[in-house]
């Protein structure tokens, strides 16, 4: 019987090594999959590469694997914010590298990733300071920059709902770098609220496939009304 359900985010995120190219998925804090990158800070693993839309809060998200020591590379759309500070000094003292890629053209470098497509041009961010060193070509009289697909290692994503297959319904907004990332990585690990039997979604609902999906962690609802994950 297929079973993805992992009982800890720590037991799921256990193998991620030092060198890692990990996909984190949300948009700001809606569909960031925070307690797997939590159970990451205390995992460790270091040199890592990520790619993210932003990086959050200084405690949250991808800005707490910066405080942590663990990025060697960010690739991301927005890089300011409050920890913003932090991360010019790691960038500044070469602890970070850092590649700030426009946000449309890095959900297609992710869906490239997915879908098996090396490369594609885009008219985006030519003639400007992002397009510097980029194989350019031109097409319908326009400047064109070669942009290269984005695959990773690991993918943190949230979701709302997901079968024990791992066939994904998202809330809302959730729906953002979450489902073009599950695509993307070799091993795709989801937070979700609810896990439930086969045959329980409507297909019709369905957004991210079971095939893209490989391990599953449940979040637990406290007594309070707030949202746990166990270690």
């Amino acid at each position: 019987m297929i079973q993805k359900k992992y009982e800890s985010a720590a037991k799921a995120i256990a193998d991620l090594q030092d060198g890692a190219t990990l996909l984190v998925g949300g948009f700001g804090g809606s569909g960031l999959p925070s307690h797997l990158v939590g159970a990451l800070t205390k995992q460790g693993a270091k040199d890592l590469t990520v790619v993210s839309n932003n990086i959050g809060a200084v405690r949250d998200g991808v800005a707490a694997l910066i405080s942590n020591d663990q990025v060697r590379k960010i690739i991301c759309s927005f890089p300011v914010g409050p920890h913003a500070n932090e991360l010019i000094q790691r960038i500044k003292d070469g602890s970070i590298e850092l590649e700030i890629v426009p946000q449309g053209t890095l959900a297609e470098r992710i869906r490239a990733g997915g879908a098996g497509v090396p490369a594609f041009y885009t008219p985006t961010a030519a003639h400007t300071e992002l397009g510097e060193g980029k194989e350019t070509r031109i097409f319908n009289e326009g400047l064109h920059l070669l942009e290269h697909a984005i695959k990773g290692d690991y993918a943190f994503i949230k979701a709302h709902r997901a079968d024990r297959w791992g066939n994904l319904v998202y809330h809302k907004t959730q729906r953002n770098f979450n489902p073009v990332m599950a695509t993307a990585a070799k091993t795709t690990i989801a937070e979700v609220d609810e896990i439930v039997e086969v045959g329980e979604i409507d297909p019709e609902t369905i957004v991210t496939p079971s095939v893209y999906v490989h391990r599953l962690v449940k979040l637990e609802a406290k007594s309070d009304g707030r949202v746990l994950l166990h270690e």
